[in-house]
């Protein structure tokens, strides 16, 4: 009733079929045409207003937008003080001095959100706490953005001319927390923890004076230049995009050491450590860490930086790290770097990767991965170049520099080599795909990880470099090889440090350059591809991928370096030093078994578990029919199973193919 008084056209029927009826019979049909109208109308409009009353609550409208960067001058330099004294706590204290631009009422101050190397929204702003912010000493209610949180808005009080900021940085002080920063033995400041800036500008365009407060008898290192002493150090002023990439460690203990004595630049080994004798270091291992700056100069035929640091922790108790940054890196691994050369292998390539980083990533960047600030997202499509090739000369640079011997290279690939050659996530998911696990993941771990993938663009991408190289020199005759890429596509504007980005034809063009050849349809192939064979740099260059039952010489060093009994090739498993699976490869005999990460084994054929006597078990399956029993402790939850493997232990090398030039080999020798 109320549909049809709610409806001009209705209400207008129903008064003409009641006028029609007063004039009698010969109305009467019209007026029953009239009525079975309104009827319909009526039932169409109870529906409709059903329907719109069952359709749920409308959106609350979306508050306005951040202000978007714009390329221009922020009035005013934002000083920048902190105390980094409180170890014990693990506690960086914040001071800023913010200038305010004139008519000023909503200011907005940014958090960094989106941290190049990191390539995803991982500012840890979950850790800032005691944000007080004044202007003439008085307090002023800020309040964050309801949708963009790492946004804060302040109401200026009118006629203030800058705001003061404090805050504490409470870094992590258990691993569960994230990385460990500070310890009451040294310290890594990686800025953008420790700073806001202002909305709307470009980061290169906000100028910053730094300043830090370390413990008495501290020693820093940092690409920044410095001003004053060790104890309170303040810094030259820079775009904060510049300090954001330029971090800094600091100890108790300190160690520097000339990479080029020669003078052409400058480029420092700058090493903390736990304690004073990890830093004893031999000629040779100084040298090869001098060759690999040699080595980089002659792949890729320039430098793009005043000098460079390699901010170097060894620590059993700060947080492991490798963040490349332009004209530094920041690199973090075990404490017996040195002490136990023979023991620490797998970990000498971390230098060479963050170091080529400077040259890619850092001054040439995949366009859509460049930000006007830490607030705009990035995008990841070319993470296979910037990461991939990366990947593909730390182990070529550590190789050639002698942080490897040329077996320890070999090695190393065949490791690789054998993860992609067996990864059942390549049926169903291509490498381009993998880019964007930066962003979903974040890096956390995954229950399958060989099924699920997970930035498999940085090793799967590898072994598609070695394929290019490989291309190359077969179509020049070794003649020609990646090198020369590198130097066209990474050598151009020699000594400047301003970013240069580039794109997919960028990269395709640049290969062209050295090697006509259709490059963008064999990119396409093995990076949007599925399933596609990832060994064929491996047999170009003269190798083949085999199994023994033997370890190489960096399988061990792997397994001792992190604990681990790698059998990922043989059961489908790898434990950490009690026994516990950190990964299961999917659809192998460990999860046919009914394992999953996590699970505990705790017994072997009825004995304690010992790694070896697990190793010793799957070698007598081999020759035997019985299947393996495992006691499996899981949620507190005991069970035996039973897996019926009988291919012995397989660890993967790579094997010389008679008759076949030996490219590979060429590839990792010394540059002259």
């Amino acid at each position: 009733m109320y549909a049809i008084a709610a409806s001009p056209s209705a209400r207008e029927s129903l008064q003409s079929a009641r006028f029609k009826g007063a004039r009698g019979r010969r109305f009467s049909r019209g007026y029953a045409r009239a009525m079975r109208a309104v009827w319909l109308a009526a039932t169409i409009l109870s529906s409709t207003a059903a329907f719109a009353q069952s359709a749920g609550p409308s959106p609350v409208p979306m508050p306005p937008e951040i202000p978007a960067p714009k390329d221009v001058a922020y009035p005013g330099t934002i000083k920048l003080a902190v105390d980094a004294t409180d170890t014990t706590h693990g506690i960086f204290r914040v001071h800023e001095t913010i200038p305010v631009p004139a008519n000023t009422n909503d200011f907005i101050l940014l958090y960094p959100e989106w941290l190049p190397g990191n390539h995803s929204a991982s500012g840890p702003i979950n850790k800032v706490a005691g944000l007080v912010i004044k202007a003439g000493g008085k307090t002023i209610a800020w309040k964050r953005d309801p949708v963009h949180v790492y946004a804060f808005h302040v109401p200026v009080p009118k006629g203030a001319t800058a705001i003061d900021v404090d805050f504490q940085f409470l870094s992590a002080t258990d691993h569960p927390q994230g990385r460990i920063m500070m310890t009451p033995a040294m310290l890594s400041l990686q800025w953008n923890t420790v700073a806001l800036y202002p909305a709307g500008y470009y980061s290169r365009d906000i100028k910053f004076t730094p300043s830090v407060k370390f413990p008495a008898g501290w020693h820093y290192a940092s690409a920044l230049t410095p001003q004053t002493g060790q104890g309170n150090a303040t810094f030259a002023t820079v775009p904060f995009n510049t300090l954001v990439d330029s971090p800094m460690i600091a100890g108790r203990n300190f160690a520097r050491v000339d990479l080029d004595p020669s003078g052409k630049t400058q480029n420092h080994l700058d090493v903390i450590a736990d304690k004073p004798g990890q830093l004893k270091m031999t000629p040779q291992q100084i040298q090869a860490h001098r060759n690999l700056v040699a080595q980089a100069y002659k792949a890729f035929g320039s430098h793009h930086y005043d000098h460079y640091d390699f901010l170097f922790s060894l620590s059993d108790h700060m947080g492991g790290n490798g963040l490349e940054h332009h004209q530094s890196s920041e690199d973090g691994v075990k404490a017996d770097y040195f002490t136990h050369w023979d023991k620490t292998a797998a970990e000498r390539d971390l230098l060479a990767h963050e170091f080529t980083h400077s040259w890619n990533g850092k001054f040439r960047r995949p366009a859509d991965l460049w930000t006007p600030n830490f607030n705009v997202p990035m995008r990841d499509s070319l993470l296979w170049v910037y990461e991939g090739q990366t990947q593909f000369w730390g182990y070529v640079l550590a190789t050639r520099a002698g942080l490897w011997n040329k077996q320890m290279g070999l090695d190393a690939l065949a490791d690789v080599a054998a993860v992609y050659a067996l990864r059942p996530g390549r049926k169903w998911r291509n490498v381009a795909d993998t880019t964007n696990d930066p962003i979903i993941a974040h890096r956390a771990p995954a229950p399958w990880r060989d099924w699920q993938r997970s930035e498999d663009y940085y090793s799967e991408g590898q072994l598609v470099w070695t394929e290019v190289d490989m291309t190359i020199r077969q179509k020049t005759n070794n003649a020609k090889s990646i090198d020369d890429f590198a130097k066209a596509f990474f050598g151009v504007d020699n000594g400047s440090y301003v970013t240069v980005t580039y794109t997919f034809d960028d990269v395709v063009k640049a290969l062209n350059s050295v090697v006509p050849y259709d490059w963008a349809k064999f990119l396409r192939a093995r990076i949007d591809g599925i399933n596609t064979d990832p060994l064929g740099g491996i047999r170009m260059g003269g190798y083949k991928l085999t199994f023994t039952d033997k370890p190489s010489g960096y399988t061990q060093s792997y397994e001792k370096t992190r604990k681990l009994t790698d059998l990922l090739f043989s059961l489908g498993v790898i434990l950490d030093k009690k026994g516990a699976a950190t990964e299961v490869m999917w659809d192998g005999p460990a999860m046919k078994a009914g394992l999953t990460v996590g699970a505990k084994i705790v017994a072997v054929n009825g004995e304690e578990f010992d790694a070896d006597d697990l190793k010793d078990a799957i070698t007598d399956a081999k020759t035997g029919k019985a299947p393996i029993q495992l006691l499996i402790e899981k949620d507190k939850q005991y069970r035996t199973v039973t897996i019926d493997y009988h291919g012995g232990l397989r660890y993967p090398h790579l094997e010389r193919v008679p008759g076949t030039p030996a490219l590979l080999d060429d590839e990792l020798a010394a540059r002259k």
